[in-house]
This record gives structure tokens, sequence and C-alpha cells, in this order.
């Protein structure tokens, strides 16, 4: 009799992995954006734990991940963060997954399905940009200088920028106190590992790797996006072969908090 070897459980306790909902179910990953964690998809995942095991994690230097474990070298790009996502697929033994990303998320998602799309059964990119700085044939909303600004005044004081940047990346003035939430996200992440996501973050460029997405995806846009403008999502749908793309009526960029219900029905319409 063969005996398989015990799966390495390191990478859950690293990412603070939570599972709930259907042991036997298809398993659903939710992946937070930059400056949060597992907890800005509470509105969201519940809907699912009825159909399928479904899977949160905090990037490392998010919510309860093991902080120690940190690695600059290793974190100074998002394969790193990609590489952590396989590697919790893996220490659960997860196929077909169906992952869902929000923001940086969503590039990480789509490096981590091309490096071994095996894992993977379906993409659902919430606000995803490959690229924030503008260029040549391509919008991404922001121009060079604009990042280094943004860059440099969170060197400066990263507390005050996240209340500044915050409420403008939820959107939605007309309810401040998720703008609120979002500040206080913010202001939970070590200000030295945040700099660094933050850096990382805007300054990556993906779009040469859409193309070589195999894994059916969809698209979630919001309206008045700052961060993500629609030119952007619809750029990616554009690149990534068969995709679905979907206007929602949520704005800001954060529709896992400002417009869960609309969120849950179009990944259940889309995975149906």
């Amino acid at each position: 009799m063969t005996i398989a070897p015990p799966l390495d459980t390191s990478a859950l306790s690293r990412n603070n992995v939570k599972i709930s909902g259907n042991p036997a179910g298809r398993p659903i990953i939710f992946a937070h954006g930059f400056g949060c964690s597992q907890e800005m998809w509470r509105l969201v995942a519940p809907a699912f734990e009825s159909d399928y095991k479904v899977v949160l994690f905090d990037h490392v230097g998010a919510g309860g991940s093991d902080l120690t474990a940190y690695d600059r070298s290793k974190y100074d790009s998002l394969h790193g963060y990609a590489d952590d996502v396989l590697e919790i697929l893996e220490a659960l033994d997860l196929s077909d997954a169906v992952y869902v990303g929000h923001s940086v998320s969503a590039m990480v998602g789509v490096l981590a399905s091309t490096h071994d799309p095996s894992r993977f059964g379906s993409l659902v990119l919430v606000g995803p940009s490959p690229r924030y700085v503008d260029d040549v044939d391509y919008t991404g909303g922001f121009s060079q200088d604009d990042i280094d600004a943004l860059l440099d005044a969170l060197d400066a004081n990263y507390l005050g920028w996240s209340s500044d940047l915050a409420p403008l990346i939820m959107g939605n003035s007309g309810q401040p106190e998720l703008g609120e939430e979002l500040t206080a996200s913010f202001c939970t992440i070590d200000p030295a590992i945040a700099r660094h996501f933050a850096r990382v973050t805007f300054s990556s460029d993906n779009r040469d790797d859409l193309k070589d997405v195999v894994t059916p995806t969809l698209i979630l846009q919001c309206n008045d996006d700052i961060i993500a403008p629609r030119v952007v999502g619809e750029f990616v749908h554009s690149q990534i072969p068969g995709s679905s793309f979907v206007m929602l009526a949520a704005t800001g960029h954060c529709p896992n908090l400002s417009s869960p219900d609309e969120v849950v029905k179009e990944i259940q319409d889309y995975l149906r």
C-alpha cells in the first residue's frame, strides 16, 4: 500500500487561511487588495458557503498573516504573492478552483493561473489593472508623475496618506462609513510593508501576461473607479482570450463592500 506524503501546511499558517462552507463543494478562494485583509470579503463569501468550499487568506504583511514570513526580496514583485496562492492551493490539494481577486490580487491570480492552470477552473477579476501608468496606446489612469507623487506622499506620512486616499478609493461619498473602514484597514498594515507593497503594485506591468491566460475569466468593472477606470477593465477584457466583461452598477473601487449583493449575483450567474 502506498502512503501519501503529509501535506505541507506551512502556507496555511503563513497566510492565515480560513476554510468554511461545503467540504465537498467546488473550492472558491477570495484574495484581497492592497491595504486590506480577508475581512473585506465578509459580505460576499458567506453567500457561497452552501455550495462551495470557501477559502479566505491574508497576503503576508496583512491581517492575521505571519509577519515574520515577510521577505522583501520575495515580495519585490507580484510573482511572490502568486507563488503564495499556488502554495495554498497545493497545501489544500485543490483543483478546479474559482479564484476571485480584487484590485492588485486580480493580477496575482493571472500570474498564478498562467504558472499552473491545472489548479484553476475560473478567474473572477474585480477592478483589475495590469498597469496603472499611462503608456503609448494605453491608458492606465495615472501619469508617471502621479504615481511618483503618490508614492512620495506614502513614504512621507503613511497614516496621513491613508486617511486622505482611502475614502477616494472607496468612493460612495454618501456612505462615509465605508471610507472610514478602508482607512482603518490601511492603518492596520505595517507602514514599511505597506510602502513596499504599494511601490510593487503601482510599478508593475502585467499587460503581456494577459494573453497567456487559458482559464475562463470574468471581469467585474465598477463605475467611477479612480484606481482602475473602465478603459482599463475593457483593455483586460480585450487581452484575455474568451473573457466575459460585466459593468457593475456599483461605484468606486471596492464593490465587495459597497455593493456585495451585486458582486455575489454576477459571480453566481457566471459560475452557473
